[in-house]
Order: structure tokens, then C-alpha cells, then sequence
């Protein structure tokens, strides 16, 4: 045991210091082990960061155990009392959303995110440590431990992170979650259930927590889940006055937003509009550049033909905009297309499947606030590794249409790519550091078919290009779209 929690306790240290940023930025503060364990962390690395904790009344538990908390290990906190009907009005029309579960955990969040934006750009949560060191009371009842808290830790990359992600942005902030880690959900998941679940669930967790100088009665308080201490349920149920409260928050709902996609023909993009998809919006359009300059910074360029043919397999219609792909010039041409696209297909705001690029990031959500839309990124600092293989899992069919890093060869470019491919690229990367999801231009992808896809691609003709044994393209001379 001392072995694995030395281990946890390292890879917990590097997860959360890996993603705090060099200014001040907040902690989403529950005064639950999760919470505690992350900043306990951040006041071990000398971080300038402050707690946030909201409730919807004078007798929501979450306040009163994090004002306990921060007062035992000497945490700034900024705690709120905030009134349910006004918070339910701004989060149903992010979320879309009638589910009393996940309303019932975005109100605390809502509320605790309004009151940091007024101080810092970042906040960090605990999101992912109840699936990983299995934190629900029905772990207990598992023989398959690891195996549930695999599934439910995957599953939470589409639901939670998107629904954290989408409330944080709302407020003008990033939202960061330390225990999303590669390397250590891959420890967590590789621990025997008997460290994990004793007398108390999440019990490596807590015996960290301890070891760090976390008074037990903190440590070992029983989970409660966020709708419940923060009491937003019992909330819901009062303003649902008699009705069921799916009922009542399905009355709160408005018409789905209004999205369009920066669409490249790879499977970023269309993974990130398959879950704002999931998430209720509607996308209104794709937005493709077409860049002269093939080495662009800022768009894919591989078979960007072929996003014609992709509009069509999906049935929404795509708006083209050429540009002579000069850094930083090519902005323009991007601001003047989704100022077209707002135009014409009245958007409410733009996805993008970015994963890491800044670069990218920082322009698109500059041209956002000028133009007064909102941004969604649901894949911003997803694991990569985890993201390929969420793709084959939910039935997506890719190719790659470039290569440029070393390991790479002809014998990728056209090839449907499955679960042993992923292995391989991982091990690539862990060789030579080479980019697993491509982000850094080590390949380019094109997605023949995906879940909301009506009809799928069919390369009929292509022929490869190498530019050395380690860099080249396909091209696509021939393709159609058939029916699945």
C-alpha cells in the first residue's frame, strides 16, 4: 500500500502542478476530499489561488464543511449564497438540458464560476476522481472494479467535461481538471480494488490526504453528491411546485443554440461536433477555410475537398472561404467567414476541435468576442490517446491523409485506422514524443463515417505522394458518398 499511495501521491502532484497556470486562479471548493486534496496540493507548490464555494441557502452543507476546511489548512475562500431561479435561468439555456442530475451539479458550478470570473480566468475541479478511485456507493457491489471505473471514467469525457467546460466558458473562464491526467488515470485504473474501497470509498485518496496534513474528520467526510450539499435539488424541487421536476425544468427550456462548426474534414472537428451534437445544440453550419499555402498555421489543408462530399454524408450545409494562407493574415479571412456565417445562418456561436494549440486557440477566441459569439472547444485539454480511441469506440471510421514524423510511413495514408493502430502510436510516442492525436502536424486525418453521419465516403481513386520515408500525403483523385 505505501508503494501505490507513494506512487498516486506523485502522479496526483504532477497532475495538478503540470496545469496551474503562473497567475492567480481559483479552486471550485466543496470542502470534499477531491477539492481539498487539489488545493492542499496548490498551497504545497506555493500557489496563488483561491476557493470558491456556492449554496442556495443558509443550510447548504457543501458551505459549511468548505468554510471548515479552508479554516483548518488556511485557504482564501469566497463563499455565496445565491438565489436558484436567477442561476436556473442562465444555466438551462447553456446546457439545454432538463435532467435534474446534471442541472442539479451545473447550478453550484454556475454560481461558484460568476462569483470567480470576477477575480481569475482559470478554475480547477475535482471532475474524474470519484470514477477513477471509485467514490459512488455502487462501486461496492462491483467484481469488476476497474473495469466500471474505465467505463464511467470514458463516459465522463462526454458528458461532465463538456457540461464543466460549457458553464466555465459561459463565465469568461477555462475550466481545468487535474485528475483527467493520462498517466495518472492509468495508475488509478491499475490499482486492486482493495486499495481503493475499504471501510470508505476513495480510500488511497484519503489516506494521501492524511499523509499531506489533512485533519482525518476532512479527509474521511462522506461524499455528498454537488446537487445535494449545495442543496440545488431541494431548490428545484421547490420552484417545480408540484410538478415533477423534469417536468419544470423542461418548461425553463428554450430553442437548442445555434452553432456553427470550423470544419476541416479531420476527426477533431467532427468529434467536437458530434458531442455538442450530444449536448442538444444545433449545428447550423460547417465553416471551412481553404488555404493556397498547404504549411498554413492555422487550417488543415489534406483533402479539404472532400469536406463537400462530408456536408453532404451529414446533411448540413457547409460555407467555403478561400485564403492565400499567410500567417496571421489568414485571420482575417477566418473573422470574414464566420461573420458570414452569423450572416446568413444566424450562429449563436462556433466549435472548434482543438486539443492544446494555443496558437490557435487564443486568434479563434479573439475573432469570437469580436463578433459577439461564443466559443466551445468540448475537446480542450482532452488525453489524446483517449480521444482516438473514443472515436473507434463510438463508431467513427478514419483515415489519415498525412504523415510527417519519424515512425510514419506510406503504409498509414489511407488506411482505415483501429485499435491496434492507437497502440502503435502510442508506443511512437512514447519513443520520440511524437504528437498521438497529430496536433503538432505529425499527421492529418479524414473521417469517413461517424454516428450522425446519413451517409458514409467511399474513396474510389487515390494515389500516395512521399516526400521522404517519413513524410507524405494521399491524395484523393476520387470519392462519393453512399449509402450506410
Amino acid at each position: 500500500m505505501n508503494n501505490s499511495l507513494e506512487q498516486v501521491k506523485k502522479a496526483l502532484m504532477s497532475a495538478v502542478k503540470t496545469r496551474i497556470p503562473k497567475e492567480k486562479f481559483g479552486i471550485l471548493f466543496s470542502g470534499g476530499l477531491d477539492s481539498v486534496l487539489i488545493a492542499r496540493i496548490c498551497r504545497e507548490l506555493k500557489a496563488d489561488f483561491i476557493c470558491y464555494t456556492a449554496g442556495f441557502d443558509n443550510n447548504a452543507e457543501d458551505i459549511e464543511k468548505a468554510q471548515i476546511a479552508a479554516k483548518a489548512l488556511n485557504f482564501k475562500l469566497k463563499t455565496r449564497i445565491a438565489n436558484p431561479e436567477a442561476i436556473l435561468k442562465k444555466v438551462i439555456p447553456i446546457l439545454n438540458d432538463s435532467n435534474p442530475i446534471q442541472i442539479g451539479v451545473a447550478m453550484p458550478l454556475y454560481a461558484a464560476c460568476e462569483m470567480a470570473k470576477e477575480d481569475v480566468k482559470v478554475v480547477l475541479n475535482g471532475t474524474g476522481a470519484d470514477e477513477l478511485f471509485a467514490g459512488y456507493a455502487r462501486y461496492k457491489k462491483t467484481n469488476t472494479l476497474n473495469k466500471d471505473c474505465r467505463k464511467d471514467f470514458i463516459n465522463i469525457q462526454s458528458k461532465d467535461c463538456i457540461r464543466d467546460e460549457l458553464i466555465a466558458k459561459a463565465n469568461g473562464l477555462t475550466a481545468i481538471s487535474p485528475f483527467m491526467d493520462k498517466d495518472l488515470a492509468e495508475l488509478a485504473l491499475s490499482l486492486p480494488p482493495e486499495q481503493k474501497i475499504g471501510e470508505h470509498n476513495k480510500l488511497i485518496l484519503r489516506q494521501i490526504a492524511i499523509s499531506m496534513g489533512v485533519p482525518e474528520t476532512i479527509a474521511f467526510r462522506a461524499k455528498k453528491a454537488a446537487q445535494y450539499g449545495s442543496n440545488a435539488d431541494k431548490a428545484i424541487e421547490k420552484l417545480a411546485k408540484g410538478f415533477s421536476k423534469t417536468e419544470y425544468l423542461s418548461s425553463l427550456l428554450d430553442k437548442p443554440m445555434k452553432l456553427g462548426v470550423l470544419f476541416s474534414s479531420g476527426k477533431d472537428s467532427c468529434y467536437a461536433l458530434h458531442l455538442m451534437q450530444k449536448q442538444g445544440c444545433e449545428i447550423s453550419c460547417l465553416i471551412t477555410i481553404k488555404s493556397k499555402n498547404k504549411d498554413s498555421f492555422m487550417f488543415h489543408t489534406p483533402a479539404i475537398e472532400i469536406t463537400e462530399l462530408q456536408s453532404k454524408a451529414m446533411e448540413i450545409p457547409i460555407m467555403y472561404h478561400e485564403t492565400e494562407g499567410e500567417k496571421e493574415l489568414e485571420l482575417k479571412d477566418l473573422e470574414e467567414a464566420i461573420r458570414k456565417a452569423k450572416e446568413q445562418y444566424h450562429i449563436e456561436g462556433i466549435v472548434t476541435g482543438a486539443l492544446y494549440s494555443e496558437y490557435q486557440s487564443d486568434r479563434i477566441q479573439k475573432i469570437a468576442d469580436k463578433l459577439g459569439l461564443k466559443t466551445f472547444s468540448p475537446l480542450w485539454h482532452k488525453n489524446q490517446e483517449q480521444e482516438l480511441r473514443e472515436l473507434i469506440q463510438n463508431g467513427f471510421e478514419f483515415i489519415l491523409t498525412a504523415v510527417a514524423a519519424d515512425g510514419l510511413d506510406k503504409s498509414w495514408l489511407g488506411k482505415i485506422i483501429t485499435e491496434k493502430d492507437i497502440d502503435k502510436l502510442a508506443e511512437l510516442n512514447n519513443k520520440n514524443g511524437m504528437n498521438i492525436a497529430g496536433e503538432g502536424g505529425e499527421t492529418e486525418s479524414l473521417v469517413l463515417n461517424a454516428p450522425f453521419f446519413k451517409k458514409r465516403i467511399v474513396i474510389e481513386q487515390s494515389k500516395i505522394e512521399m516526400e521522404s520515408s517519413c513524410v507524405g500525403r494521399l491524395v484523393i483523385e476520387k470519392a462519393n458518398i453512399k449509402e450506410k
